[in-house]
């Protein structure tokens, strides 16, 4: 276990959406940090941390990435809406080439961050550590195979812990929880696929860095395992979807749409690139969706701070505090609004 105290941290994707919050996180808690992500750093906090700018794949960069580091977390990731090939590259290819790295430097401890979109789509809940990895689409396959090289390095005595993290917001996070506030903003209802009444379990980013800082930290015995990360206060997708349009004051109100034909024209409409969601996201949303955290709470001592509520409002009014200067982006990131797509016809009739 590395100091807690005077600790260097190597954050690949530092310039994301979790990547920013970890490393404001970390130098709140009085760590060195160093960011290596392919995207610019453009955050006030250049000044207090190393920003090495480049691409994870890159190995010629290496050995600067991981000088004097005694814990890496590797969030960087190629999201689900890059193309298939960039997301095998980066994820998978991007991940075992970290790794090799790790193994070659000595590395103490790196930190992988994966994703529950590891379990598919589920037929049963909540879902546990253990249970069967089926990757749904290119992003989710890409998660499966990382992890199945993490766990051969695991194996081969690299401490390796894995967070597999629900959907996380809080401040800095758009994509598809953008469309979300911004028709709450602007006064207009907001669809969900079916009646809304599945338990849907989302997470906040501050959470999720209190659980990194625990496996970074955490002994060797109990920290290197694979652990579920997600809210432990979660209702319906109706009731945490309402409270934003409820924030909003212009009593509005969730909308349901019939689960199957909307996910028939989803389909349909991914297939020539009009949808504003991929497969993984559509295809459970009608559905329960929430994981055990039974394994993190009882080896790790996680306790998460925010309900599904707390995370979405905490976020939507960053969001309005921030509008003005995100308007006019749009991209494939957490960080940027994602296109609307067909869905923006909807505000016209919501």
């Amino acid at each position: 276990m590395t100091d807690p105290t005077s600790s260097t941290f190597l954050v690949t994707g530092g310039a994301g959406f979790l990547g920013i919050n970890l490393i404001r996180d970390l130098l709140a808690r009085g760590h060195r940090v160093r960011s290596y992500d392919i995207a610019p750093f453009a955050y006030p906090e250049a000044e207090r941390i190393e920003v090495l700018q480049g691409d994870i794949r890159d190995t010629s960069l290496h050995d600067r990435a991981f000088d004097g580091v005694d814990v890496v977390v590797h969030c960087a990731a190629a999201l689900p809406l890059a193309a298939p090939s960039e997301i095998h590259s980066t994820n998978v290819d991007g991940t075992k080439a970290l790794l090799d790295t790790a193994r070659r430097k000595a590395t103490p401890r790196v930190v992988h961050i994966s994703s529950t979109a590891v379990y598919g789509i589920p037929d049963h809940h909540p879902l546990v550590e253990d249970d069967p990895m089926q990757g749904v689409g290119p992003y989710g396959e890409s998660k499966v195979q990382a992890e199945r090289i993490c766990q051969s390095f695991r194996a081969s005595g690299m401490v390796l812990p894995i967070l597999r993290p629900k959907s996380f917001v809080g401040p800095e996070r758009l994509g598809a929880f953008e469309l979300l506030y911004d028709f709450a903003a602007d006064g207009h209802g907001f669809p969900v696929l079916g009646s809304g009444a599945n338990r849907y379990q989302l997470l906040d980013v501050a959470d999720l860095c209190d659980a990194i800082c625990l496996t970074a930290f955490g002994p060797t015995d109990t920290a290197n395992q694979t652990f579920n990360i997600g809210a432990d206060k979660f209702g319906t997708m109706r009731e945490s979807f309402q409270a934003v349009l409820d924030r909003a004051g212009h009593g509005k109100r969730i909308v349901g749409l019939p689960a199957a034909p909307a996910i028939w024209t989803l389909r349909a409409l991914e297939a020539v690139h009009l949808s504003p969601l991929y497969k993984w996201i559509y295809e459970t949303a009608a559905t329960d969706s929430f994981v055990s955290i039974d394994r993190a709470r009882q080896t790790l001592g996680f306790a998460p701070r925010y309900s599904n509520i707390d995370a979405l409002l905490r976020n939507y009014d960053w969001y309005l505090a921030n509008r003005g200067r995100i308007a006019a982006q749009a991209g494939v990131t957490h960080r940027v609004p994602w296109k609307r797509g067909a869905l923006s016809a909807l505000r016209a009739v919501l």
